[in-house]
């Protein structure tokens, strides 16, 4: 672990997935970290399924937390975590961070599939995620954050979202939500009252050669195609359970 400090918990988990001579994805680094605990589980065929584990509460006020993982060239990972993770107000009244870093290789395959982020009142926390693609690689990443549990405000929750694919972004947008926001976060022209948004970013290169049309997806999503072989589906919803059912079922017409 890299440390704890008066600020808080500091702590980076380590992912690389490699091809071996077999034709089989292996994990010659898989480096958990303090609270950030990895754990491998059953694959599908020749991919390596990694779940991320929580052994502690956080991130809290002060925290700085970092997922660090890289695909080569033809290997396939799929990251999944055991629960949400839970922002909380920790004894430290500093900014907690997430910041997760991505890159794979030409022919690699990426699904990043965790659990929901809930922000708790008064916690406060910014989240980073960058993803490096090269040309040929493939990606499906979701991400969806809940604003407060049941019955209780949100926190102070802001999260960055870049994806470059062979060094040309394909998207680079910024949401932030809760208390000390930009005015009309909530209101009828961003959240409308919801409490649960979510994106799905999914590259893929034949969709190069026909990419998915724009399209409206029930009362509160929508599927946009991006300038390069990639689609996003941004959606809002009540609660955590209809915002998975929409991207699941977004998901699974892009697959299908």
């Amino acid at each position: 672990m890299d440390g704890m400090t008066t600020a808080g918990v500091r702590a980076t988990a380590r992912i690389a997935a490699r091809l071996d001579g077999r034709g089989t994805t292996v994990l010659p680094v898989l480096e958990s970290d303090g609270p950030l605990a990895l754990r491998r589980t059953r694959g599908r065929g020749d991919e390596a399924r990694v779940m991320l584990v929580g052994a502690m509460s956080g991130p809290l006020g002060g925290d700085r937390f970092a997922v660090e993982a890289g695909v080569g060239a033809c290997a396939r990972l799929h990251l999944g975590s055991a629960a949400a993770t839970i922002a909380l107000p920790g004894q430290s009244k500093g900014e907690a961070r997430y910041d997760v870093r991505i890159d794979v290789a030409a022919g690699g395959e990426l699904r990043w599939l965790p659990e929901q982020l809930i922000s708790a009142q008064g916690s406060d926390l910014c989240v980073s995620t960058r993803v490096d693609l090269a040309a040929g690689a493939r990606l499906v990443f979701r991400e969806e954050q809940v604003l407060g549990r049941a019955g209780e405000e949100p926190g102070r929750l802001s999260s960055r979202l870049t994806v470059r694919l062979d060094g040309r972004t394909l998207l680079d947008q910024e949401v932030a939500c809760g208390p000390g926001a930009p005015g009309g976060w909530d209101g009828p022209a961003v959240l409308g009252g919801h409490r649960a948004l979510g994106q799905l970013v999914v590259v893929r290169p034949e969709f190069g050669e026909r990419t998915p049309e724009s399209r409206v997806l029930g009362e509160s999503a929508a599927l946009t195609p991006l300038v390069g072989p990639a689609v996003l589906v941004t959606a809002l919803a009540p609660d955590a359970l209809r915002l998975r059912r929409v991207l699941d079922e977004a998901l699974a017409a892009l697959d299908g």
